[in-house]
Parts: C-alpha cells; sequence; structure tokens
C-alpha cells in the first residue's frame, strides 16, 4: 500500500506486519473535538474574568457554567477518543458509551453503509458500530476500512469470497 491509499504513515510504521494492526482513530473527529474543548476552556476563563469585575460577581451562575462546560469537554473527549484496536485475537471497539471485543470469526462484514461511520455485521445478526472509522476522513477512512475488512477476511481463509468485503 502506497502512502496515499493508507493515509498519512501510523505511529507503528507505514509497512509491514504491525501496520495492518494499528489502531484505527478518526482524524477529523479528534481535532473538532480538540479545537471545541479548547474553545470552550477558553470561553470559560473569558468568562470568568468579566463577569469578576461585576460589584457583586454572580458565583452561583459562575459555578453552574463551569459544570456544564466540564460535562461538555468530557463528552467532547469521548467522543475525540473512539477508536478499534485490531489484534491477531480480535478486535477491541471503544465508542463513545462503551466497549466491545470482537473475535474476528464473529465479524461477517465490514460496511459504510447508511451511516457516516463503519459498521461490521456480525454473525449473531447484530450491527456493531465502529465510531473509529468516519467517512468524513475521506480516503483515510476508506483506506481503514479495506484494511479492516483485510482482517475480517484473513481471519477465515478457507472462504475468502463472503467475509470482510467493503460496501
Amino acid at each position: 500500500m502506497g502512502s496515499d491509499e493508507a493515509g498519512p504513515p501510523d505511529r507503528h510504521g507505514s509497512s509491514g506486519p504491525g501496520a495492518l494492526y494499528a489502531p484505527f482513530r478518526s482524524r477529523a473527529t479528534r481535532i473538532v473535538s480538540i479545537v471545541v474543548i479548547v474553545a470552550i476552556i477558553v470561553a470559560r476563563v473569558l468568562f470568568v474574568v468579566l463577569t469578576n469585575r461585576l460589584d457583586q460577581p454572580p458565583r452561583n451562575f459562575q459555578i453552574s457554567t463551569a459544570a456544564l462546560a466540564l460535562v461538555f469537554c468530557v463528552f467532547l473527549h469521548l467522543v475525540g477518543s473512539v477508536a478499534a484496536f485490531p489484534s491477531r485475537e480480535g478486535l477491541r471497539v471503544r465508542n463513545i458509551l462503551g466497549n466491545s471485543w470482537l473475535d474476528w470469526e464473529q465479524i461477517v462484514s465490514v460496511r459504510f453503509g447508511e451511516r457516516d461511520w463503519v459498521q461490521l455485521d456480525l454473525a449473531d445478526g447484530r450491527v456493531l458500530s465502529v465510531l473509529a472509522i468516519q467517512r468524513v476522513d475521506g480516503e483515510r477512512a476508506r483506506a481503514a476500512a479495506r484494511r479492516l475488512a483485510t482482517l475480517v477476511a484473513e481471519a477465515e481463509p478457507d472462504d475468502p469470497g463472503t467475509r470482510g468485503a467493503v460496501d
């Protein structure tokens, strides 16, 4: 895979068996989350500085807006930290609320479908969203989806035509 097809090189190297098992993360989502968290913190500090200039600063309002800013920042951190971690045994998916562990044999196919993120069709009929691979990342996301489909297909070499295909 060339660097244009696979996106930018990762910390694990851009070639070799280690690159196949590199974590999946949405670059655009992480960048937007970080920028918005910084904006919330700057706005919060500015709010405190300006309201402290009043004769009677509204302490209760300052505390409640601090709590609200903290809730938003925690949520944005959760959104920005979604990831999927492949290993030789399976895939650990960390979405916004919770983690899932899947053996490779549990995954039937990888697809974007109607959503803006990759979905895994599972052997038991369920569908699991992988928010770490999002359409907003463009070619990088398509390359990540192909890499994930390759991992799924390699788990069962006797029937490569039916497993792992990206729709």
